[in-house]
């Protein structure tokens, strides 16, 4: 029976891997990307864990949501810094329905309360922290994101290649899962810095963008 990954880190402690042997470390990187997967595929935001056992895809999303939160830093310089809330955007026509405000409540990231706001135009971002930009808005993505540039928010979205033209991070369907890669250039270049745990759990990471796609 294959170790469980509580077993693995606990034999991290122990005498079998009390010196770091090229084989200890690969089983710590394995045990640390197996909990990440766990945190990022397995997760439920405060609420979802109390929706019906199969969550809908944007019961999923709007979790996704909430976790990226956890595995992206902002810079101090960023001036959402001193905000009460960590605000999750809506550009576009929203698709959530109830399911994000729903998996956000009573939800915390660095100590801010989490919470959903719509909005009709990027100019409109100010606070926003993660703008999910909805599928109604593919025909002037590029404008969408020029309009962005620099603003240090995280910018995700299920339209088709929207990590390979010039968005942060792009659910992407496996079968029947919900998963996502990432534009690593695209998150870099507004000055936010994802974690190894996101990267490694990703479908795909990408750099750079191909503008003249879009």
């Amino acid at each position: 029976m294959p170790s469980s990954p509580a077993t693995s880190v606990r034999c991290v402690r122990t005498r079998k891997c009390a010196s770091w042997s090229h084989a200890c470390w690969w089983r710590l990187q394995y045990t640390t990307a197996l909990l990440a997967i766990v945190s990022l595929v397995f997760f439920a935001g405060p609420s979802l864990c109390a929706q019906q056992p199969k969550a809908s895809e944007f019961q999923v999303k709007a979790a996704y949501l909430y976790n990226f939160g956890k595995f992206v830093a902002w810079p101090d310089e960023n001036g959402t810094g001193h905000a009460e809330s960590f605000e999750i955007c809506v550009l576009g026509t929203d698709p959530f329905g109830q399911a994000l405000d729903a998996t956000l409540a009573g939800g915390t990231i660095g100590g801010k309360s989490v919470m959903a706001k719509r909005i009709s135009k990027p100019q409109d971002i100010n606070s926003c922290r993660i703008l999910f930009i909805s599928s109604s808005e593919e025909s002037h993505l590029k404008e969408d994101l020029a309009a962005l540039d620099k603003s240090r928010v995280l910018t995700v979205s299920d339209i088709p290649r929207f990590s390979e033209r010039g968005g942060m991070i792009g659910f992407v369907s496996d079968g029947n899962r919900v998963r996502f890669d990432v534009n690593i250039d695209s998150a870099h270049d507004a000055g936010l810095t994802l974690s190894s745990e996101l990267l490694r759990v990703a479908t795909n990471v990408r750099k750079g963008s191909h503008s003249g796609d879009l």
